[in-house]
């Protein structure tokens, strides 16, 4: 067998989609230019300063006030802090914040309650970046949330630092990670774990009102996480959500008691979250959060009135805050000052640090023109006619303000309104600016994902002659995209000075692309015979005949169906339906052939006339009924797998299912037990089922380290997985005195799994072979007798060819030992000749391996999901196991009246099928293609204290979200194997049914023809990567069609994300399958190399 030669071919292949992925999400995700440059004290920002003359030092004059005490609530939402007292049976996250209604009712001119309006994405750090620098935010910032790195941009924190303001931080540790070094007094809490909801809010409450009666500081922050943490651990509506509310009343209460007259409280949200309690993306319900601004000295100059803003832009907590604690705002804020906080013109000579709401727009606008000229003169990317009418507009704004000030008369009245609208039409620009594309970034990844899909396709029709062919391999290839990558890297050097990765990445990918493009099409021409003749050396493999079969337009319908929002928004009904159709599209086309039911009897047949059939009757109804039950069992499974789908928020009257929630979120006893019931019964059944197909096919008979991972290992991490489930559905105030050792648990349970996982897949990798062999008592006596093989007397044979003719042999004599077991002999010479050993489980050698990991695998992803989800992977197994009985059944029928093509060719409708059915079960087990619906609890299954490193929690995550994927990727090779497995006597053609020496010999066949298992390998494979890359490349061209679409963040975006991770996800663990059997066959080899006795070599 080939093994370098395919698994290179395809790590290329994987190696040139990963190209254009990254090229084009480097042209199509957004990525802002950061402006490194810091307001100061003394910038010409006031009127009076462009008269000439020394600036005044804005920093000096007397602040409204010294002091803020900012209350940052995690996932604060407006609903949670509005009180309604008609309520009288309120919800657990309904009317518990009552400090925040009364006081606003009672004292209008010290106290105001917003909505606060974040902008997407809704993950915290993003909020905090948005809040201390008013900044807007990109797309691509939602992959940092795990890594939170150094805010370098201009911010609040470092404004009050330069002022000489004492910063005083308590609560979550992202603070720190973002300003460094940047606080007086910093008392960080590690945030990461959602599942705890105490340390961080009751680490602050040790020291939160001390430190306010203190005098060494001027701003105090304090973030709590208790809020967002139980609604990620049990949503919303849910008692723990009642006590966590109740206990910020109480704190929020605790506080005003102890401000001072000179002190501004701002109690606020960073977000909110949606009634599963998660957040991230853009849906109102992630967008709203609460702000609450209360001093105990008036601040508002009126009561409530009509021109109160509805809701307020986080963004604009920026100015707001920097002009009332007197600090230059930060360089880069788009926000617009919160005007209800300062008096109106003309009324300020009572007030303390009186700025009037005129002079704050002014100071406003003049910051922002100043970042608008200084961001424009650096980025070139605002639109030149934008930017015109802006400057225009602010150039007659200030000569209109500037003039009435000089004469010392009242600006008009609709001057504010004009500066104001100035504000939101520069914000709305930067927002619409910001989302930039790299055109010509995101062509070069279009064109090589096309290529990338069409050399896939082609690989998949001439692996047979790719594989023959002599001295295959990617020298050549890789030569041409090194030589190509060194000179693009040449050209950018000498044009512009410096090389940009990106480009040379995607001159050799191209290059490498065209190069087997070209040495495909010269392997596919015709050449000359001896005789004269024409021959084609490949079959044509552009032709319509081979696009357009019926398997194939199932996935490119799907692919042309990704331009549409409500097909993304529904994918997951839409691709449970395709599954069933192209699932019953295979016994349809059979019965269409005359395959499905037995052949009429023909008398010529009888007589001997014609050739009979190579399946007897009785054998192609059992096939047909095996086959119809296995679709019956898989419509079963689509069916129930529709009850574990998640919601969109698209999807108003959609419920999401009940299987979603963890069991520590029921509040039912009787529910939460049946749930655990059925967990349990699911995750044995597994088990059961796994190790029930490993023992009737005579795979459990050895000592190695698979058949130890199947035997103890496999049951081991299944009891463990039963226990974490019941340890963590445990009550925090249940079974209090055995509070330690139920932590303890919580700890060693799911660890001790990760052990045995990772022990089991090693010992299968490391020992994959599952054959028994058993010797003869007389075997040592009786070896010397056996005669060589018959072909000793060819000259001219290789050692490997003849190990390739000696394994059919030796395989059918211990067929041969095995059914004369019982003792029956026929006579003398008969027993001397027979071999001295029998051999178990030989006949599956290359699929129990690849079954038994790739079923490890799930029992270890499954420790990651929600514990109802125990169904749905029962659901997937049996679904899985569907699949590959239609397919073997399908492949079996096709022999007769001699259908079979030959070789080990697995057609498009299962490799579709398989595809499919991997998207099918990302929906299946409460996936989404959105950021809301990724299952951060992950991260922290098995460290629920949290990580100290990013990739991890980052890895574990991804192993949840894209299981589905995983399982099918890696299992992807038991399509090539499964027809084997099931193999029927006569049904592969070959010689008559009945001549001597034909045997179902299953997957020793594969030994018996290496370059066709090769091929068949490399075929089955490219496939699989080119089904994969199609719905890649339909996302891509998706996004950049639609890439001004009024849903292009909130459906195309993600969905391409998704995509693109699901194909990399893919293909790493397809190659790990494959690399898999390219193992076994290894050890195969081996195995066969000291069985041969030394007599017949």
């Amino acid at each position: 067998m080939k093994r370098l030669p395919v698994l290179s071919l395809l790590l290329w292949l994987c190696a040139v989609y990963f190209v254009g992925i990254y090229l084009f999400v480097g042209g199509f995700l957004l990525v802002r230019l950061e402006v490194n440059r810091t307001s100061g004290c003394r910038d010409v920002l006031e009127p009076g300063g462009e008269a000439g003359g020394e600036p005044g030092d804005f920093c000096r004059s007397p602040p409204r006030f010294n002091r803020l005490v900012l209350l940052v609530v995690d996932a604060l939402k407006i609903d949670f802090a509005r009180f309604d007292p008609d309520n009288t049976a309120p919800r657990p996250y309904e009317n518990k914040l009552p400090v925040l209604g009364e006081t606003v009712s009672s004292r209008p001119l010290q106290s105001r309650l917003y909505a606060f309006r974040a902008d997407p994405p809704t993950t915290t750090m993003q909020r905090i970046k948005g809040f201390t620098t008013g900044s807007l935010p990109t797309f691509v910032d939602v992959g940092n949330n795990f890594a939170s790195s150094a805010i370098l941009e201009d911010n609040l924190i470092h404004q009050l630092g330069q002022v000489g303001k004492r910063v005083v931080f308590m609560g979550d540790d992202t603070w720190e990670s973002l300003f460094p070094k940047k606080f007086h007094r910093s008392l960080p809490f590690p945030s990461f774990n959602v599942k705890d909801l105490h340390t961080v809010d009751n680490g602050i409450l040790q020291h939160l009102y001390t430190t306010m009666v203190g005098n060494d500081w001027d701003v105090l922050v304090a973030h709590f996480l208790g809020v967002d943490h139980c609604g990620h651990r049990f949503g919303p509506d849910h008692p723990a959500m009642a006590d966590k509310l109740t206990q910020m009343n109480g704190v929020i209460r605790s506080v005003m008691d102890r401000l001072q007259n000179d002190t501004l409280l701002v109690v606020m949200g960073d977000h909110g979250m949606t009634d599963t309690g998660d957040h991230g993306g853009e849906s109102q319900k992630e967008t709203d959060a609460a702000i609450f601004l209360y001093s105990p000295s008036p601040v508002f100059p009126v009561s409530l009135s009509q021109k109160e803003p509805e809701v307020v832009p986080q963004t604009d907590l920026v100015p707001t805050l920097a002009l009332l604690l007197g600090v230059p705002i930060p360089y880069s804020s788009v926000g617009q000052v919160l005007l209800p906080l300062f008096p109106a013109h003309g009324q300020t000579k009572g007030a303390v640090g009186g700025i009037s709401q005129l002079e704050a727009l002014w100071i406003n606008a003049k910051q922002v023109n100043r970042f608008l000229d200084t961001y424009s003169s650096m980025a070139k990317d605002i639109p030149p006619e934008s930017l015109s009418q802006l400057k225009a507009q602010f150039a007659r704004l200030s000569s209109e303000y500037l003039a009435a000030v000089r004469d010392g008369r009242s600006p008009s009245p609709e001057l504010a309104s004009s500066l104001q609208l100035y504000l939101t039409s520069v914000r709305d620009t930067c927002r619409a600016t910001w989302a930039r594309f790299n055109p010509l970034k995101m062509a070069a990844g279009l064109a090589i994902l096309a290529s990338a899909c069409l050399m896939c396709f082609v690989l998949s029709e001439l692996s047979q002659a790719l594989i023959g062919e002599d001295g295959v391999g990617l020298k050549t290839p890789v030569l041409v995209a090194v030589t190509s990558a060194a000179g693009a890297a040449a050209t950018q050097l000498l044009a512009r000075g410096y090389v940009e990765v990106a480009w040379c990445l995607a001159a050799g990918a191209f290059a490498s692309e065209l190069f087997f493009l070209w040495r495909a099409r010269r392997l596919n021409s015709p050449t000359v015979s001896k005789n004269g003749s024409k021959a084609p050396k490949g079959a044509s493999w552009l032709t319509p005949r081979r696009l357009l079969v019926a398997p194939l337009l199932v996935p490119l319908l799907r692919c042309a169906s990704l331009l549409s929002d409500s097909y993304v928004i529904a994918e997951g009904r839409v691709v449970t339906f395709l599954v069933f159709s192209l699932a019953i599209y295979i016994p349809i086309h059979l019965n269409w052939d005359s395959l499905l039911l037995p052949p009429s009897p023909d008398p010529l047949k009888t007589a001997g006339l014609l050739p009979s059939p190579a399946l007897s009757s009785a054998t192609v109804r059992k096939e047909s009924n095996t086959l119809l039950a296995c679709l019956g069992l898989l419509i079963g499974s689509l069916y129930l797998s529709l009850s574990f789908h998640a919601c969109r928020e698209e999807q108003g009257s959609c419920q999401p299912s009940p299987f979603l929630s963890p069991l520590s979120r029921l509040q039912n006893s009787q529910l939460k037990n049946l749930h655990y019931v059925l967990s349990v019964i699911s995750l044995g059944l597994w088990t059961f089922l796994l190790r029930r197909c490993l023992c009737h096919y005579g795979n459990l008979n050895a000592s190695g380290g698979t058949v130890f991972t199947a035997r103890w290992i496999l049951p081991l991490l299944s009891v463990c997985l039963g226990l974490h489930w019941a340890v963590s559905a445990t009550p925090d105030d249940s079974f209090r005195n055995l509070s330690e050792l139920i932590g303890l648990a919580q700890l060693a349970l799911p660890r001790a799994a990760f052990c045995l996982l990772a022990l089991g897949l090693s010992l299968i990798w490391l020992e994959p072979l599952t054959v028994f062999v058993k010797t003869r008592a007389a075997a040592s006596a009786r070896s010397l007798t056996l005669p060589p093989p018959r072909y000793r007397a060819s000259t001219g044979i290789s050692p490997q060819a003849e190990l390739h003719h000696l394994i059919p042999q030796i395989y059918q004599r211990m067929r041969r030992s095995l059914d004369d077991d019982a003792g029956e002999l026929s006579g003398a010479n008969e027993v001397d000749n027979r071999p001295a050993v029998e051999a178990y489980g030989l006949g599956t050698v290359y699929s129990a391996p690849v079954l038994l990991f790739c079923g490890l695998l799930g029992i270890g992803l499954l420790l990651l999901h929600p514990e109802g989800m125990a169904l749905s992977f029962l659901l997937l197994l049996l679904e899985m196991g569907s699949l590959l009985h239609i397919h073997a059944s399908s492949t079996t029928l096709s022999g007769l009246h001699g259908a079979y093509s030959g070789g080990f060719y697995v057609p498009w409708t299962p490799v579709v099928l398989w595809s499919l059915a991997a998207t099918q079960f990302f929906h299946a087990t409460g996936h989404l293609p959105t950021f809301p619906s990724i299952q951060w609890s992950a991260a922290f299954v098995g460290f629920p204290e949290g990580h100290t490193g990013t990739i991890l929690p980052a890895s574990l995550v991804t192993l949840n979200t894209f299981a589905s994927h995983i399982l099918f990727a890696v299992g992807c090779p038991l399509l090539l194997f499964w027809p084997l497995v099931r193999e029927v006597r006569g049904s592969r053609g070959g010689r008559a049914c009945g001549e001597e020496g034909e045997d179902a010999v299953m997957e020793m066949r594969l030994r018996e023809n290496p370059l066709q298992f090769s091929a068949a390998l490399l075929q089955l494979s490219t496939r699989y990567l080119f089904i994969n890359g199609a719905q890649v490349f339909a996302s891509v061209c998706a996004a950049a069609i639609l890439r001004r679409h009024l849903m292009v963040w909130k459906v195309f975006a993600p969905k391409l994300m998704f995509e693109a991770s699901g194909f990399l996800v893919s293909s790493v663990f397809l190659l790990i399958g494959v690399s898999l059997v390219l193992r076994v066959d290894v050890a195969v080899g081996s195995w066969f190399k000291k069985l041969i006795p030394d007599a017949s070599r």
